[in-house]
């Protein structure tokens, strides 16, 4: 699987903006799709997940109720609508595939795209 993060941008506090990862290659529809991001000097961090088993979501604390994940699955493309943005948004995301069922972690998940730089001025 191959995957192609596209979206970012910079955006006021306060904005919305909407990522997609494109995937390519074998059965797109059997994994779960996530999403992390990765702030300056910081880990890599878990924002959400779509399970391809359930349709469950799952998401990092610091997004709820701002963020929502959804796939296309005829269009092999993965979703992040990112609402009421703030500046500790700022980070680059990427879009990640797991053949395990609710992953979140990030050693649960097995492909990667490149990333795409979110920048949410104040």
């Amino acid at each position: 699987v191959q995957l192609q993060a596209s979206g970012g941008g910079l955006v006021q506090a306060g904005g919305s903006l909407r990522l997609s990862c494109a995937a390519s290659g074998r059965a797109f529809s059997s994994y779960d799709m996530g999403w992390f991001r990765q702030a300056p000097g910081k880990e890599r961090e878990f924002v959400a997940t779509l399970s391809y088993r359930d349709r469950r979501t799952y998401y990092a604390d610091p997004v709820k109720g701002r963020f929502t994940v959804s796939r296309d699955n005829a269009k092999n493309t993965v979703y992040l609508q990112m609402n009421s943005l703030k500046p500790e948004d700022t980070a680059v995301y990427y879009c990640a595939a797991a053949a395990r069922a609710r992953a979140t972690e990030l050693n649960e998940f097995d492909y990667w795209g490149q990333g795409t730089q979110v920048t949410v001025s104040s």
